[in-house]
């Protein structure tokens, strides 16, 4: 039988090249041999030829290369991957390491902050003790007295000679005016404490709000930034005076050699000299129902004339015609 040829395997899956292609039919049954039913099915085997064979020896190679092609791909896509995660990897080190400066900044001006104000703890601290000293000195001088009036009464009641009464009255009076030196430089060296205190206080309060105005237009901008008044003011030659509001700036001397200047300033029932200044230095000062410290800043100096400004709580001097009251609309 057709099915049975040991070629008929080989050519179907196209490996028989050198057998011709041939089909087979069922074979004519013997005359004595039972004949198949009928509506039985009938088999064809068809034999592939040569040609189908080479053809999907073709199809392989494009199989390969196509494979080949997908493998380079994912390599490139694999090395641009790994070169975009590795900028945006120096991108995140650059921005930590910006963040650690500032960090560091911030925390070397914390640690500048803290020592000024532990040297101004510092100091109020031995104002405290100073005052206290004082007071016992004050208690002291009252007592000595008490006693050198209680003496001298009773030398007079007994009578006693005029040598005695003076020479009592001359030890009372060493007494007390020992005391009295010691109280007056106790007094002084609370008044330079204090004074060192409010200059501490005011310089830190200047190190973290301010800003110097040089010219006139910086003046303006700076008005608009701050809770503050600006009044500008010009002392052409020596002794010339100008108010602003309830203050009064007079021009002692000026040093173009040095840049410094000094001025007296008259508030509140007094006249106080602020001598030896530099330009552009702020001269700060208290006056009776100021929230805040009053600034005096010279921004310009020539021979015998200065000009610059000075500061104010908002609203502290109403009738003065501050620097954006000069300008309107600026």
């Amino acid at each position: 039988m057709a099915d049975k040829d040991p070629g008929a395997s080989h050519s179907l899956f196209g490996l028989n090249d050198d057998t011709p292609t041939r089909r087979a039919t069922a074979a004519e049954p013997s005359p004595g041999a039972p004949q198949p039913p009928a509506g039985t099915p009938q088999y064809v085997l068809v034999q592939q030829g040569p040609q189908a064979a080479a053809a999907g020896g073709k199809v392989l190679p494009w199989l390969v290369a196509l494979l080949g092609v997908v493998s380079i791909g994912n390599l490139i896509f694999a090395f641009m991957a790994r070169s975009q995660f590795n900028d945006y990897a120096t991108k995140q080190a650059d921005a930590l390491n910006l963040i650690t400066r500032r960090l560091d900044s911030g925390d070397k001006l914390y640690a500048e902050l803290r020592g000024h104000s532990q040297e101004i703890e510092k100091k109020l601290g031995m104002t405290q003790e100073e005052l206290a000293h004082a007071h016992e000195l004050a208690a002291e001088v009252q007592k000595q007295q008490q006693m050198a009036v209680k003496q001298l009464n009773q030398a007079i009641a007994q009578k006693a000679s005029a040598d005695e009464v003076n020479k009592l009255q001359a030890d009372s009076n060493a007494k007390i005016g020992g005391l009295n030196s010691d109280l007056a430089g106790t007094k002084q060296d609370l008044a330079n404490t204090k004074s060192e205190f409010t200059n501490a206080l005011t310089g830190t309060k200047g190190e973290l709000n301010g800003a110097i105005a040089r010219t006139h237009d910086e003046l303006v901008a700076l008005a608009h930034r701050t809770d503050r008044d600006y009044f500008e003011f010009t002392l052409p030659r020596k002794k010339a005076q100008q108010k602003i509001g309830t203050i009064t700036v007079e021009l002692e001397k000026t040093d173009q050699k040095r840049n410094v200047f000094s001025v007296y300033l008259y508030f509140d029932d007094q006249k106080t000299e602020r001598s030896n200044k530099a330009i552009d230095e702020p001269v700060s000062f208290l006056v009776k129902g100021a929230t805040s410290p009053l600034e005096l800043v010279v921004n310009k100096l020539g021979k015998d004339t200065v000009s610059g400004y000075m500061s104010a709580p908002k609203g502290f001097f109403p009738n003065a015609t501050n620097v954006l009251g000069q300008r309107p609309g600026a």
